[in-house]
């Protein structure tokens, strides 16, 4: 009787064992069913409309290509995420990065068209990390006609009216002395430079009241606000360098904050860019609150400084090794000088645009070369067909004008550092094959500020000093610009002849 209860009890064991195990193979089947489905749709985007997406690979789930768009390369070369991808899927091709499904275009007719078709078919767009390092109120990132009201004020401080009357003499100034004071320093750093005295003349131009103490307070943390975070997110150092740029950000606020206060209660006219911002917060309907003039204010501090100064110490370092460029360049502005009646007045709006044909020529290969702008994000804001593709509404799109500068069908030689090639050329910034600031409507505002101070600089630097230098410039792409190794260098003044 006990033999058979036992044997009993062993049966329903089995048979509770056997449900058991079949459950758990059920649950794992129905596991790998919806990881293998949710792989599937990872890699095969479901589109709602007709038509099919660029070629491409969405890579690893939540991630996608994060890891390959990040890996660093020389800085005359195109990134190995672009060079593979273009291979092997042409000029359009779709990916994923930092989260968001994207298409990259690395075609120049088609990058031109997209910019043409800013807020039609694509608006201005960035990653989640540019919005939190900028800040959300940040006036860069509106779009329409709010970026157009926007475009228009600031044109009152650095565009080609602003630079011509109030801006030029600054520059001329402020190069000329910091440049004087380097020349008993010995060996700097030319992009601390650079920053340095486009800081010290900005600052007063954005806000001119400030006290000596705030003045100083608010250039540091310009200089701290730097745009080196823009880097791979997997590295540790990226977040050390967002920390810091967060904090100097805080602390630029909170100055200029207190500096809008006063003004607001004491109603007095300084003449400066914040009497222009105050003036438009009193319009009605203003696109402008307190947040936004604050966000504005602080964006032009640095970016004015950061781009203009990575790219005068870039060309510097190609016209070094290159003296043949340096020595027609060098010619060019002594003549210039020489036909001055006062020759310490600095460069005139007149030399600028109309006797100095060939700096421009140096300026734009620079340019090329250096690729500051080597990425530019947009979003679809419909389905779009290009090429015979839909870019999905709601997609980025990556275009890369870095690609077209460096390609051979394009530019004979590309990687040769060669100002004569745009001999007898059209010298603006933003042509089919030459998009250094952009293009569209959102093209850079400032490009007119970056060359004339590129242009400044040049001039007080070969007409009054010999220079060498100590260490060479290093660079590499990630795929944006990051400076490895700054460009040091010795000046003294030239011997009277």
């Amino acid at each position: 009787m006990f033999c058979c209860q036992g044997q009993a009890l062993r049966l329903e064991r089995q048979r509770m064992m056997s449900f058991m195990w079949n459950i758990e193979v059920l649950v794992i089947a129905l596991v790998v069913v919806r990881i293998s489905h949710w792989l599937y749709q990872w890699s095969n985007p479901n589109v709602r409309c007709s038509g099919k997406l660029p070629p491409g690979s969405m890579g690893f789930p939540l991630i996608g290509e994060t890891v390959d768009f990040f890996k660093p390369c020389g800085f005359l070369e195109i990134p190995s995420f672009f060079q593979n991808r273009m291979q092997r899927y042409g000029s359009l091709f779709r990916t994923n990065i930092m989260g968001s499904k994207t298409v990259i275009c690395t075609d120049s007719d088609v990058i031109f068209e997209i910019f043409r078709q800013e807020n039609q078919s694509f608006e201005h767009s960035y990653p989640d990390v540019f919005v939190k390092v900028l800040g959300k109120d940040n006036l860069f990132f509106k779009t329409g006609d709010i970026h157009k009201h926007l475009k228009k004020t600031t044109m009152h401080l650095i565009g080609s009216e602003g630079l011509k009357i109030n801006m030029i003499r600054s520059m001329n100034q402020a190069t000329r002395q910091h440049l004087n004071w380097k020349a008993s320093e010995g060996t700097f750093d030319l992009r601390d430079a650079v920053s340095s005295l486009i800081s010290s003349y900005m600052t007063t131009k954005l806000i001119s009241n400030l006290k000596t103490e705030s003045r100083a307070k608010l250039i540091d943390h310009f200089k701290a606000f730097n745009l080196d975070w823009i880097r791979s997110p997997f590295a540790p150092s990226t977040w050390k360098i967002i920390y810091d740029v967060l904090k100097a950000r805080k602390g630029a606020m909170q100055v200029i904050k207190e500096a809008l206060k006063k003004r607001k209660e004491s109603r007095e006219q300084h003449g400066d860019f914040l009497d222009t911002l105050l003036e438009e917060m009193e319009k009605e309907g203003s696109i402008y609150d307190e947040a936004s003039v604050i966000n504005l204010l602080l964006t032009i501090g640095v970016i004015s400084k950061d781009t203009t100064s990575v790219a005068t110490a870039l060309m510097v370092n190609l016209l070094f090794k290159n003296p043949k460029v340096l020595t027609e360049l060098k010619r060019e502005h002594e003549a210039i000088l020489q036909k001055r009646e006062d020759k310490e007045a600095g460069v005139s709006w007149e030399d600028y645009k109309y006797n100095m044909t060939f700096t421009n020529m140096v300026i734009n290969e620079s340019l090329r070369l250096s690729n500051l702008g080597s990425i530019l994000f947009r979003k679809a804001l419909k389905d779009v067909e290009i090429k015979g593709y839909i870019i999905p509404a709601g997609w980025i799109v990556a275009v890369a004008p870095s690609v077209v500068h460096y390609n051979s069908q394009i530019y004979e030689k590309p990687l040769d550092f060669n100002p004569w090639r745009w001999e007898g050329k059209d010298l603006r910034s933003v042509t089919k094959t030459l998009m250094v600031f952009g293009g569209g409507t959102r093209q850079c505002v400032g490009a007119d500020f970056a060359k004339l101070q590129m242009t400044v600089f040049l001039h007080h630097l070969v007409t009054t000093y010999d220079f060498s230098v100590v260490q060479a410039c290093e660079m590499t792409r990630t795929p944006f610009p990051c400076i490895t190794k700054d460009l040091l260098i010795n000046i003294s003044p030239k011997s009277p002849k």
